[in-house]
């Protein structure tokens, strides 16, 4: 596995899924053009950009260039770094038909393909593991997972935390322990358990 520092940027679930049998660091999706409406999701990029770096690992066709257009557009540029696939012809697995370039995408390419790709980026690897503060059991004992109401509690810890609302309880775990530390965590929930 390669460890990486900065959070991962794919334009969809199967990218994601693909990275992360080769890949231990955060990876967020764009949902593909998705990303152009949704304020929220920018919003989280960047400041996952402040806080870590990005990286942009887009499919090497038109489409996948635009969105890494685009990101460029919204995030500081000293605080993104850019990998490319390269320009291979076929068609994914689990598709009926090649894509309208023909090109495979990322969750086409081969693992030693990605780990060039990567390497060529110039990845930031972790010298350790990133240790965990916040765990899910934390999150149940905190009524943010497991309990009757937990949905509508997570959602309050979302917003407090400028965090999108429609974020499973998984990547919700990444997302505070990236941003925010234990005493930070400890003071949004007195928050909300007070209101």
């Amino acid at each position: 596995m390669i460890r990486i520092n900065e959070i991962v940027v794919v334009e969809g679930k199967y990218d994601k899924i693909r990275l992360s049998s080769i890949v231990e660091a955060t990876i967020i999706t764009t949902e593909g053009f998705g990303i152009f409406k949704n304020k929220e999701k920018q919003k989280l990029i960047r400041r996952l950009a402040d806080e870590r770096g990005i990286l942009v690992l887009t499919d090497s066709d038109n489409a996948g260039f635009m969105i890494r257009s685009f990101l460029k557009g919204i995030v500081d540029n000293s605080k993104i770094r850019h990998a490319y696939i390269p320009d291979i012809y076929g068609k994914e697995k689990r598709k009926t038909s090649p894509s309208a370039e023909g090109k495979l995408g990322v969750e086409g390419m081969s693992e030693q393909v990605l780990r060039n790709c990567l390497e060529q980026a110039g990845v930031a690897c972790a010298d350790g593991e990133v240790k965990q503060l916040i765990t899910k059991t934390r999150l149940y004992d905190d009524g943010f997972v497991g309990a009757k109401d937990s949905s509508q509690k997570r959602k309050k810890l979302q917003k407090k935390l400028g965090l999108p609302e429609n974020m499973s309880a998984n990547l919700l775990l990444e997302m505070i322990n990236l941003l925010v530390d234990e005493q930070q965590y400890e003071s949004v929930v007195k928050e909300i358990e007070n209101e």
